[in-house]
């Protein structure tokens, strides 16, 4: 059995997958105000399609539909069948609250209650 496809074919199956990717992503880089679809992402680093996404390099945010899930680092390392791949230097993940610099204890009072001086 042939393992050869003619390029056609090849470049019929790679246009078919990065569709189906971009179709069932949620995800989006944020860099410098543009937002361009992420169509797929790892452990170490995510990948856009190459070509209509400009070469990125510094600091970008990725967020999953409106949720903002990391604020990241990332240098471009390799483009390969349509996409282009980057990976990180650096991801943070997004906090809701403020991070605290001492420990509450979990029965700790949420507020205190002033009294009238009247």
């Amino acid at each position: 059995m042939s393992t050869y496809l003619p390029k056609e074919v090849q470049e019929g199956l790679d246009a078919a997958r990065l569709l189906a990717m971009k179709k069932s992503s949620r995800l989006r880089v944020c860099v410098e105000g543009e937002v361009y679809r992420v169509l797929r992402m790892w452990k170490d680093g995510f990948a856009v399609e190459e070509g209509v996404v400009p070469n990125l390099r510094g600091l970008v945010d990725i967020y999953d539909g409106t949720n903002h899930l990391y604020q990241c680092l990332i240098v471009g390392t390799e483009a390969e069948g349509g996409e282009m791949q980057y990976e990180f230097k650096r991801a943070t993940a997004v906090a809701d609250k403020p991070a605290l610099d001492f420990y509450r204890a979990p029965d700790a009072p949420v507020g205190l209650l002033g009294h009238d001086a009247a």
